[in-house]
């Protein structure tokens, strides 16, 4: 059973979407519109629009769109039910239990209470005999006392079923212990536990819950370290490490590095606004997290070759994203961890000043191409003046590519507008490629290939576009839809996810239910959402009129009548007269 609909009305009524969206999107008012950049794709023109009077939002650049629960859904990972459950905290109200099959909630409580008593264990088993020799490691790191409780560390001892079995005491299920990826079934079926002789890291999301865990082996084993796979509580392309703990630093910065220790390092030393991925590079959802928190990140990677090359990685992306970055140089090629332990009590304040007199991310790359080049020579300068050129290039702000070629051109000794008509030449091919990409897009889209939520438009498009404009009338102007409901049953409409739809929008209006998107977000996955806003979006701005209305209804039943045509070499003389002449009335 769904949620009633007078919770609903009441929710739509205290969850303002402007206020909701605003809270993680900068938002300008565009005539009757609220516009902003996209948090769902990386873009530098806003195409992302709040449409205030209907309260939906729509992404012209990636198709994202539905009502306020669906972008609480997609902005923080959750599923319908738990989007509710947040947007109801926020308003001040208590969700309704009673009748509401909500299975997938049940199994996300199941894994964050599995996860708790797990953290629990791993922090016992850590301060046990087993654990000597981790503890010993957190310890031989540099660890106090309060740290490894602050971050609750812990320790996964040897054997097979250790968690499994004390898990199972407290009344947990193998398949839950599997859903949760802390155990896998093993060759005849039972539950085998996933982290072994590890040292264990808690990761924690932004309402405090234990959703994940990274360790690292103690011993020879492979790999050095492991993570929670993806469930239904945990997507490792939208969490940072420690970022519960970062947000609330009181810093203007984030720190970003590379791996677990390196963040508790850093939080013991006083830094408290270090992040890292989670066993995995870089990705576009990490840069639109810390752009939520922060307006810059100063990049701390490791000083070796691979670390340079996951930092090269990240500088776009951060950019992306709107934010300023940095990029810090630790000398002897040492990770923050060591630097800082390297000079004892005198640590924290040296890495403060390498943080104070680190240079931006133009500068950091510009020296990197410098490095290597002979620039006493012409082809050293050719060289490094190439890359270089690529590197002022990325920069959207025509201000700052005339300062940097100002140095070039003092340093290698050419004129500054040279270097300028180098970047302009690659600028304009970079643009004409751009526009081939998205003509290829606009191509794709406009002919409906690759539509995962309507499959069928692509085949029916003349179809498709009459559908979704009577869809979208129907929706605007509910007291028509008895009228066109008599001419336009659902069984009439070409394509299944279209009659899905409307079968929906006219079941609820003819019962006297509401039909706002936040109505049917229940019914909906986020990506069909999308497409339904997609579908209002394109509405003309005054709204169809009736005569409109009639004619998206003689296209659809003329291109449902076409269809039956396939079956005209096995139907009998009458059949076949009666399809031609109920063709030539639509045709009128």
């Amino acid at each position: 059973m769904a949620l009633p609909d007078s919770f609903i009305q009441e929710l739509k009524a205290r969850s303002d979407i402007v206020d909701v969206i605003s809270s993680y999107v900068n938002l300008k008012r565009t005539g009757r519109n609220m516009v902003g950049l996209c948090p769902f794709h990386g873009e530098k023109t806003p195409s992302f629009h709040v449409n205030v009077e209907n309260a939906y939002f729509h992404c012209f650049g990636c198709g994202a769109g539905g009502d306020v629960i669906t972008f609480i859904r997609r902005i923080e990972n959750l599923d319908y039910m738990d989007a509710v459950r947040l947007l109801a905290q926020r308003a001040g109200m208590t969700v309704p239990t009673e009748g509401v099959d909500d299975k997938t909630a049940r199994i996300r409580a199941r894994i964050f209470e599995a996860n708790r008593e797990a953290a629990r264990f791993f922090h016992r088993m850590l301060y046990s005999p087993q654990g000597a020799q981790a503890l010993a490691y957190l310890r031989g790191r540099g660890l106090k006392e309060s740290t490894i409780k602050h971050f609750g560390l812990g320790y996964a001892p040897p054997g097979r079923f250790a968690l499994v079995d004390a898990l199972r005491e407290k009344g947990f299920r193998d398949n839950e212990l599997v859903t949760a990826n802390l155990a896998f079934a093993g060759r005849r079926g039972n539950a085998v536990d996933r982290f072994v002789d590890r040292v264990m890291f808690p990761i924690i999301d932004l309402r405090g819950n234990v959703i994940a865990f990274g360790g690292r082996v103690m011993g020879d084993g492979k790999p050095k370290y492991l993570n929670t796979s993806d469930t239904l509580v945990f997507r490792k392309s939208n969490q940072l490490f420690a970022l519960n703990f970062a947000k609330n630093s009181g810093e203007q910065r984030l720190i970003l590095v590379e791996g677990y220790m390196d963040v508790i390092a850093l939080h013991q030393a006083g830094f408290t606004n270090a992040v890292a991925t989670l066993g995995t590079a870089l990705a576009v959802d990490h840069a639109r997290l810390m752009a939520r928190y922060t307006k810059e990140v100063i990049v701390s990677y490791d000083s070796d070759a691979a670390g340079q090359k996951a930092a090269d990685r990240a500088i776009p992306m951060l950019r992306d994203a709107g934010l300023t970055v940095r990029v810090l140089a630790i000398p002897g090629s040492k990770d923050p961890d060591e630097y800082i332990r390297s000079f004892g009590e005198q640590g924290p304040a040296r890495f403060k000043q390498l943080l104070d007199a680190t240079g931006n991310d133009v500068e950091y790359r510009l020296q990197k191409a410098k490095s290597g080049c002979d620039l006493t020579t012409a082809e050293g300068k050719i060289a490094y003046l190439n890359a270089a050129v690529s590197v002022l290039a990325t920069l959207d702000s025509r201000m700052e590519q005339e300062i940097y070629a100002g140095r070039l051109s003092e340093e290698v000794g050419i004129q500054k507008s040279a270097v300028m008509q180098q970047v302009d030449k690659l600028l304009r091919k970079r643009m004409r490629s751009a526009q081939t990409r998205q003509v290829r897009e606009i191509q794709q889209s406009v002919s409906a290939q690759r539509d995962s939520v309507n499959p069928q438009r692509a085949a029916h498009l003349r179809a498709a576009h009459a559908e979704e404009a009577l869809i979208a009338y129907v929706i605007n102007n509910p007291d028509m839809a008895k009228n066109i409901g008599e001419q336009m049953p659902p069984e009439g409409m070409v394509t299944d996810f279209n009659r899905r739809v409307y079968q929906l929008v006219m079941g609820r209006i003819q019962e006297g239910r509401p039909v706002d998107l936040m109505d049917l977000s229940q019914e909906f996955s986020m990506e069909e959402m999308g497409r339904i806003t997609q579908i209002l979006s394109s509405a003309p701005p005054t709204g169809d009129t009736w005569e409109s209305a009639q004619e998206y209804i003689r296209v659809i039943r003329l291109e449902k009548e076409t269809l039956t045509a396939a079956d005209i070499p096995s139907a009998g003389v009458e059949d076949i007269n009666k399809y031609l002449e109920t063709l030539k009335e639509l045709k009128k």
